[in-house]
């Protein structure tokens, strides 16, 4: 039994769901970047782009592309593996592909920001907000999780869960 006085098969399966559910929150923001950024080639003045705002795009375009399917990865894995009776392994990879998809959504963020305001405004402001939006994306979602599990005496996080 575990601190939940749940049986490890129990937990497994609370912590698969768990993964899952929250990877409904990160796949809607991740397929409606990706969406605008298939659409930008159709737009009007896409022409007069520089190589580098070309190159940012791309960057842009393919980190979406990637970290839509490494977001979606676990959902499509579930499926394809129903009863097959190795959850443990599938919340593991899981774990690492939602983990993955995450670094490369920032990516994908970063680059976006880089290119509109490149194309808006300037490009040392489009550094500027792309490193500030960066360094908040990577305390947030990177400094302040990984800081609360080292602070916390079995390694998982300072806070208990419900």
């Amino acid at each position: 039994m575990t601190e939940h006085g749940e049986t490890h098969r129990e937990r497994v399966n609370r912590e698969l769901m768990e993964l899952l559910n929250e990877l409904r929150v990160a796949l809607p923001g991740v397929q409606f970047l990706f969406a605008f950024l298939l659409v930008v080639p159709f737009s009007q003045g896409v022409d007069e782009l520089t190589d580098f705002q070309r190159d940012v795009y791309l960057v842009a375009l393919l980190a979406a592309a990637i970290a839509t399917a490494l977001l979606i990865a676990p959902a499509a894995q579930h499926r394809v593996l129903f009863r097959q009776q190795d959850k443990e392994a599938l919340l593991h990879r899981s774990n690492r592909s939602a983990f993955a998809g995450l670094v490369v959504l920032a990516l994908a963020v970063c680059s976006a920001l880089l290119l509109v305001v490149d194309v808006l405004f300037s490009r040392p402001l489009a550094w500027t907000v792309a490193g500030v939006v960066a360094a908040l994306l990577a305390w947030w979602w990177l400094a302040v999780p990984l800081r609360l599990r080292a602070s916390s005496p079995d390694g998982r996080s300072g806070t208990k869960e419900p």
